[in-house]
């Protein structure tokens, strides 16, 4: 019989900051358009629920090219993120991903993503849960 356990325990996501270009002033960002609540309709990281029989890095690897068509294979974790409010499904720590390519590849948004699009770092719109948070983070601490 397998373990029990009592207490009530947080889902985990995964989240992907994927960046374009050669130089930090022109680099791009690729955020997707969600398709379902919460935040229908607004802009996010590519991302998603980590499955109970998966490791993290496969899952944010599978979860970007769901929702992007992207597939990258270097991929370095970044940071966690566990407001108890973060997610407005329910307690949710999720752990961001970074990751760089060359040149801006065509998207394909697929799964739960409406759309998928590069956008300027400088000029970004709305970001839905704590993205924006997550971003000035990786700002202050990549790009100083």
């Amino acid at each position: 019989m397998p373990y029990s356990y009592t207490y009530p325990r947080p889902a985990v996501t995964v989240d992907c900051i994927i960046l374009a270009g050669k130089e930090k002033q022109n680099y791009k960002v690729v955020l997707i358009k969600r398709l379902n609540p919460p935040y229908k309709g607004k802009w996010a990281f590519p991302g998603g629920f980590v499955d109970i029989d998966e490791d993290l890095l496969p899952a944010a690897k599978r979860e970007l090219e769901e929702e992007t068509g992207l597939r990258i294979e270097q991929l370095s974790q970044f940071k966690a993120y566990g407001k108890v409010d973060r997610d407005p499904r329910g307690r949710t720590i999720t752990i961001v991903y970074l990751g760089f390519i060359n040149e801006i590849t065509p998207l394909r948004a697929k799964s739960d993503a409406k759309e998928a699009q590069w956008f300027d770092l400088k000029s970004l719109p709305p970001l839905a849960f704590d993205h924006e948070e997550i971003l000035k983070d990786f700002k202050r601490i990549k790009f100083c």
